[in-house]
């Protein structure tokens, strides 16, 4: 059976911006209250030093006494703040704990797969929890999944988890949850080789040992020489 954590909370009359403002300066946390049976909704303040107990309680059901009447509530949604992470905002949801609710449940992994320990692979776990249909009293605190015989390329969808005869599964079958495989491989960036000697570079280069020619030009003396023999021959 689940277990229940008493709430204290108390009847809020104000929804004003500046109202909830100075509620929270005072240690109070603002939220609303769902009825399951009707649209009903009604306002209330907590402690921030109650919510804190009830998380640390590890309870998945509440009770609470708001609008005179005795009430077992879910936390529908928890509000933050983006910069120091404080509770701002709750919304509780209340339940008949005869009937079934849907709700999200955490998974735990336990064991180690002989893929990673034996063949020196990587686990991934891609889904954190899966989503399941009970009654109140039966919601689990998690979920546990053994990976024990996970070799590499082995992998657990939602599915393959074995549940109780209590809980149903709502998540599809297919959903991948974890999965053990090969590590990536760095590449090495390739190196050019160094150029041979003798091969040839980059255009217009010479490579060593390469015979350069060049056309010698006629000396004075030998121009000299020419012209007094075409005028040896007129």
């Amino acid at each position: 059976m689940a277990k229940e954590y008493k709430l204290e909370v108390e009847k809020r009359d104000s929804t004003k911006k500046a109202d909830l403002k100075e509620y929270r300066r005072n240690g109070k946390i603002p939220g609303v209250y769902y009825s399951y049976e009707s649209k009903e909704s009604i306002n209330f303040l907590v402690s921030q030093s109650e919510i804190n107990s009830a998380i640390k309680s590890d309870a998945n059901i509440f009770a609470i006494n708001v609008g005179g009447e005795n009430r077992t509530v879910l936390f529908k949604s928890v509000q933050y703040h983006p910069l120091t992470e404080q509770i701002i905002h709750v919304d509780l949801y209340g339940v008949n704990v005869n009937k079934p609710v849907v709700v999200k449940t955490t998974i735990t992994l336990i064991g180690d797969a002989i893929g990673i320990k034996e063949e020196g692979g990587i686990l991934n776990q891609t889904a954190q929890e899966i989503e399941i249909k009970c009654l109140p009293n039966d919601i689990p605190n998690n979920i546990e999944v053994d990976i024990s015989d996970l070799a590499i390329g082995d992998t657990i969808l939602a599915g393959q988890i074995k549940l109780n005869d209590k809980l149903e599964l709502i998540s599809l079958e297919d959903m991948l949850i974890v999965s053990v495989t090969l590590p990536m491989k760095e590449v090495e960036p390739e190196i050019e080789e160094d150029l041979e000697e003798g091969e040839e570079g980059e255009e217009g280069e010479i490579g060593e040992g390469t015979e350069q020619t060049k056309e010698e030009k006629p000396s004075e003396d030998s121009k000299e020489s020419e012209a007094s023999d075409d005028g040896d021959k007129s």
